[in-house]
């Protein structure tokens, strides 16, 4: 058995039933497995990091430890939006190559914890050259709505992975927050 099988094992009870925290970006809803999440936290201050890609929204200052945010919405290319107060920062860590890193995603509203049974969720589409779809575990029906299931790990290629790792290990004390 694989690593990945492992992990949705892990996720699924014996039913076949994931757990995924539900969020949505735009008018789109996604999920990310339930044991990827770390915790739930309102939007903080997030300072900015110079020269820095625009899906890094910058770094906060959790309890002391410097965590970088990725704004999803940026990073899908969807159109840009200040955050509101229904937005949220959910933490999650990362699989690097290098080792796990602790980062922080910027939502647009958290929704719920959503049990999906694996026969609700198919393969995400195969879209050829058209489209990267790989971030994708699968798309699941709830409802008669769609959510994308996300890969947290492989929303971000192994060069941002470093661009956010770099982010995660700078000097706080140099913002001047």
């Amino acid at each position: 058995m694989n690593d990945e099988q492992n992990t949705q094992n892990t996720n699924a009870n014996h039913e076949g039933v994931h757990k995924y925290i539900t969020f949505k970006l735009g008018g789109e809803e996604y999920g990310i497995e339930l044991l990827k999440l770390r915790e739930l936290i309102g939007v903080l201050e997030i300072t900015r990091i110079p020269r820095s890609r625009p899906y890094i929204r910058g770094l906060i200052n959790l309890r002391g430890k410097v965590i970088p945010v990725v704004d999803l919405r940026t990073k899908f290319g969807m159109t840009a939006a200040e955050p509101t107060s229904q937005s949220v920062i959910i933490v999650v860590q990362l699989a690097t190559p290098s080792g796990s890193v602790t980062t922080g995603i910027l939502v647009d509203e958290v929704l719920e914890v959503r049990a999906i049974r694996q026969a609700d969720i198919a393969p995400a589409p195969a879209l050829h050259d058209q489209v990267d779809t790989s971030f994708l575990q699968g798309i699941g029906k709830v409802d008669k709505r769609i959510v994308f299931l996300l890969d947290i790990d492989r929303i971000l290629s192994a060069g941002q992975q470093a661009e956010i790792r770099a982010a995660a290990e700078m000097d706080f004390s140099l913002t001047g927050r």
